[in-house]
């Protein structure tokens, strides 16, 4: 016999993806679920306040996390930090669009292969230094660029770091996904060791990054073909 599975407190879920297509603010969104999900399963109202009072105080810290890095990024960019990275760029003759992106895959990579993932990051790196310097090494060789142009050099920048970031990790020996993946195989009694399974990452990384190298590369070309259409 099999027994029903109650599907209703997976309500939650609908409610976030509802609340995010009609772009209702974030805090409400996940409130309106707890408090969804809580009513499918008769939890009693106290138990539920209880429950998100406990939550709000193992996380208040959490937004300090994030907001203070944001804070001191700003502050450099209103001091100019862009520009002086624009301007640092411009200097180099030899600088270009994909080189640079190049170079940063390769720094973003190996030191996420050693578990130094913070070191990039889109609103710490990206945004401030790499996406401006990318930026300026086309206007170095076009003169001006146009908007589209802009937006998929911020874009490429972007992708770069998520790159060089998602496969770097994997050689990481103590990654999430490696010790989650070797726990779910020792549960079923297939035992990996963990580090055979970050040296397994390896080839893959590399061959993310000949990939993406060359990619950079064709869009070298493209920019180049931007500036020779003026």
């Amino acid at each position: 016999m099999q027994s029903a599975v109650n599907l209703w407190p997976l309500v939650g879920v609908a409610v976030i993806i509802v609340g995010f297509v009609l772009r209702v603010h974030p805090v409400l969104v996940v409130v309106a679920a707890c408090g969804a999900t809580g009513l499918a399963v008769s939890m009693p109202l106290e138990t539920l306040l209880a429950s998100l009072g406990t939550a709000f105080i193992k996380t208040r810290n959490l937004p300090m996390i994030l907001l203070l890095p944001l804070a001191a990024i700003g502050l450099l960019e209103r001091f100019g930090l862009k520009e002086h990275a624009q301007a640092t760029i411009a200097k180099i003759k030899s600088a270009t669009t994909g080189r640079l992106l190049i170079v940063y895959l390769f720094v973003r990579e190996i030191s996420a292969a050693f578990g130094l993932t913070s070191l990039g990051g889109h609103p710490s790196m990206v945004r401030p230094l790499v996406a401006p310097m990318a930026e300026a090494a086309a206007e170095t060789r076009n003169g001006t660029i146009s908007d589209k142009l802009r937006y998929r050099i911020r874009a490429m920048a972007a992708a770069t770091d998520n790159v060089g970031l998602f496969f770097g990790e994997d050689v990481f020996v103590a990654f999430g996904a490696i010790v989650l993946m070797q726990t779910i195989l020792a549960a079923e009694g297939i035992l990996v060791n963990p580090l055979h399974m970050a040296l397994w990452g390896i080839p893959t990384a590399i061959t993310a990054f000949i990939i993406h190298a060359w990619r950079l590369h064709r869009f070298d070309a493209e920019i180049a073909r931007d500036g020779a259409a003026k």
